[in-house]
């Protein structure tokens, strides 16, 4: 038995004792948590109960956005060992499917995930996890910034999906935590300049701070027509669409250049309405992303060269006694929050 942040149904959070195999694989490690970050699927699940098809049916550990201590390594690791600093990649495919052969084990229909009903999270100081998942921490990387390699990597996906060319104009679509990373990235895969449209100011003002990041503050100035003004009229190359705002959907094709590309990858809560002929009439390059496979590599190298800081956006750090409170201040959505992190106590 350990301690855990549970999830006992919708709405309701408790801290307690709940218990989880231990048993150490040859192909395992054994890692004391050290900093979890608060992600907005985790608060989903709080306040709704379900995301999609995922229900919470019964009591669930939430997290999975995680670094910590190596503690043991199963008898067939070789690339870690005790002492190790860690990030853990949350998803777990079966190494033989199709899916996994092909190198997009991220859309594995067999893949277990972190905090994804029926499957428990990390907030618990101590988890066991495959080592093929599990990489080494730079020493210059702290474990708030390691906890940050999760979303970090969506970002990464989607300027890889991109197919971002030196020199391009980028443009976000929402400055929500997902957004302000895949910006980040998208300067790192070589944009010249990205602009971040939305309506909350204050989260403008924390990603403008970023040299390279232009921001759009759409209560003042639609995008179509603000991004227009910046490119002479063309358009951006690439288009994120991190919002999931079906008005902001609906209005992608005038967002882009003739030939650009437009990256979807903020998920809808219902079903939205698209504008196929205005993609049609620009050839519009369409991208989708679903979490990351084969990033966490390159997203820690990126943050461990210095080319990536982002520990400005970590907005306020818990202690696990009171990581209740840390998941109901994720639930008031502050517009001057980004991430949310809890630490846990150190042994």
């Amino acid at each position: 038995m350990a301690i855990a942040l549970v999830l006992e149904e919708k709405g309701k959070l408790s801290l307690r004792d709940f218990p989880l195999p231990r048993k150490l694989g040859p192909e395992d490690v054994r890692v004391a948590i050290r900093t979890v970050g608060v992600c907005g699927s985790d608060v989903h699940y709080y306040t709704h109960g379900k995301i999609g098809p995922f229900v919470v049916n019964e009591p669930m550990i939430l997290g999975h956005e995680a670094a910590g201590i190596v503690r043991e390594v199963g008898s067939d690791v070789r690339h870690l060992k005790a002492g190790d600093r860690v990030c853990m990649e949350p998803g777990i495919p079966d190494p033989t499917s199709r899916a996994s052969k092909l190198g997009i084990y991220n859309v594995d229909p067999a893949v277990t995930f972190w905090a994804t009903p029926p499957i428990h999270g990390c907030l618990t100081p101590e988890v066991v996890h495959p080592a093929a998942f599990t990489y080494r921490l730079p020493d210059n990387v702290s474990f708030a910034e390691g906890a940050m390699v999760e979303p970090f990597a969506i970002g990464m996906q989607a300027a890889l999906r991109a197919r971002i060319q030196p020199g391009d104009i980028g443009l976000v679509t929402g400055a929500g935590p997902i957004g302000m990373m895949t910006a980040l990235a998208a300067l790192a895969g070589g944009c010249a300049k990205v602009y971040v449209a939305d309506l909350a100011q204050p989260k403008l003002d924390i990603i403008a701070a970023y040299d390279g990041i232009e921001t759009i503050n759409i209560r003042r100035k639609p995008a179509a027509e603000a991004i227009a003004e910046a490119t002479d009229g063309w358009g951006a190359d690439v288009v994120f669409e991190c919002s999931g705002a079906a008005p902001a959907i609906l209005g992608l094709p005038a967002l882009a250049r003739p030939g650009g590309a437009v990256v979807l990858v903020g998920m809808p809560v219902d079903p939205v309405p698209v504008d196929i002929v205005g993609l049609q009439a620009k050839e519009l390059r369409i991208e989708t992303v679903f979490r990351y496979a084969n990033i966490y590599d390159r997203a820690i190298a990126l943050i461990g060269a210095g080319k990536v800081d982002l520990k400005p956006l970590i907005s306020a750090t818990l202690p696990f006694s009171e990581s209740i409170a840390a998941f109901d201040r994720a639930v008031e959505a502050r517009e001057t929050d980004v991430k949310i992190q809890i630490d846990m106590p150190a042994d």
